[in-house]
């Protein structure tokens, strides 16, 4: 469900991979989010701008805080472990956590970063 959604978002809506995983995570999983919301995500995309961490994980990172953390993250037993365990599970899945990487391997021409994306919606599924 995650996936569909994302990629309707991705193709359709033209939001960069950051806004495309955090709005379609809103949807799937009801975190009550506003379209206004999602821009604090925005600049994730392209990896910061600059070809670094992958906005796609940065915003599945930000799914799983608005899912699990109810007060503050240091509060939030386990949550620690959660993000860093997601993190090298999307490591393993994609093959890198950089943007500068995953363009090289997954972006094409007709559908930009899509292939990226929807791995993130895989990995963040096992985490919501």
């Amino acid at each position: 469900m995650l996936k569909q959604e994302a990629e309707k978002i991705y193709l359709e809506q033209d939001y960069n991979c950051a806004e495309t995983v955090l709005a379609a995570a809103n949807i799937v999983y009801a975190l009550g989010l506003s379209k206004e919301d999602i821009k604090l995500v925005s600049a994730f995309g392209g990896g910061m701008g600059c070809g670094s961490t992958c906005g796609a994980l940065c915003s599945a990172l930000a799914a799983l805080g608005k899912k699990h953390v109810t007060t503050r993250a240091h509060a939030t037993e386990g949550f620690k472990d959660l993000c860093a365990n997601l993190v090298a599970d999307f490591e393993q899945v994609l093959g890198s956590t950089d943007c500068e990487v995953l363009v090289q391997k997954y972006k094409t021409e007709n559908t930009r970063c899509l292939a990226t994306v929807l791995l993130a919606c895989d990995v963040l599924e096992k985490y919501m």
